[in-house]
């Protein structure tokens, strides 16, 4: 494994993470957490999503939070979009990166966003034919690596997916596992295949831990050449229509694991940890992330008192 080529977080806890979460979480809180992202130097930032305020409540607030964040240079502040009038209030809100996101599984797309993968990219046209000045454009194909309701999805499928993003002028693809149902051997086989319609440097791997095996995943699709990865604070997140999905990968055990194994992330652990501790007050129930219980490897114990010496 090559150690020194480093790994991209790209941080989601604001939009992916709270989407479903019973309790809102307040406006100052969101810019707070966004701030402390910045600061962190994340590369990219999943600040929220410009849906009806009906469908994801939690999120109802999106354009304040854009407005109220501080903006760091060089971060992309990604707002995700499911149609045109969201993609003009993104626009209208300040965000760097319009995330368009569609189901491989036709089942899931229509339980997800009411459309055929033909009506889905019907609309994502009329996005794209928007003047965006510099704003990126990024075409997310959700249920990747399994659909909840179809199973294992064909990789010329997914792959063909791919194309029509690109197509429409995409400058980044996102493969998203939303219903944690990869496996490594299966990331490895779709990256190696992806990777050369799409680059290192544009290509986002997007895992959830449902059964376990969500940095396992990133392992493998990193061996495989990726470099970019979605992570949230804490676990959190969840796809509400997708029955069983648990959370996001968490950033700090990720951030962890790349310290361990020698891969530079340019993060700073013991400040994601900090930051993670906080969350349970936030949202009102314990995370799934592990380091921010069990500290770094690092984090070494005294001695057991009495012992007697070696």
């Amino acid at each position: 494994m090559n150690t020194v080529r480093p790994l991209v977080v790209q941080e989601v806890c604001l939009r992916d993470g709270l989407q479903i979460e019973p309790v809102f979480v307040a406006t100052a809180d969101k810019i707070r957490l966004a701030d402390a992202f910045s600061a962190l130097g994340f590369a990219r930032i999943e600040v929220s999503s410009f849906v009806s305020p009906k469908a994801v409540p939690a999120l109802a607030d999106a354009a304040e939070v854009f407005a109220g964040m501080q903006r760091a240079p060089g971060t992309v502040y990604v707002a995700l979009v499911p149609n045109l009038k969201g993609a003009e209030r993104a626009l209208a809100a300040g965000a760097g990166e319009l995330n368009l996101v569609m189901s491989a599984g036709q089942t899931h797309n229509l339980a997800n966003m009411r459309m055929t993968t033909d009506e889905s990219f019907e609309g994502f046209a009329r996005i794209a034919a928007l003047p965006r000045g510099d704003v990126l454009l990024n075409g997310s194909v959700a249920t990747a690596f399994g659909c909840p309701f179809e199973g294992a999805q064909p990789v010329a499928k997914v792959l063909d997916l791919v194309r029509r993003y690109l197509d429409l002028g995409c400058t980044g693809i996102t493969l998203a596992d939303t219903t944690g149902m990869a496996n490594p051997r299966q990331v490895a086989a779709l990256v190696e295949q992806a990777l050369p319609l799409v680059g290192a440097d544009a290509l986002t791997l997007h895992f959830h831990n449902t059964r376990g095996l969500g940095l396992a995943n990133v392992v493998a699709a990193y061996d495989a050449g990726a470099q970019r990865f979605d992570a949230a604070l804490g676990g959190l997140g969840g796809c509400p229509f997708a029955p069983g999905a648990s959370g996001n990968i968490c950033t700090e055990d990720l951030v962890a694991m790349c310290e361990e194994m020698g891969i530079p992330t340019g993060l700073d652990l013991p400040a994601l940890i900090a930051l993670s501790r906080g969350l349970p007050a936030l949202v009102g129930h314990e995370t799934a992330g592990q380091v921010a219980k069990a500290g770094r490897v690092a984090d070494l114990h005294p001695a057991p008192p009495g012992l007697r010496a070696a």
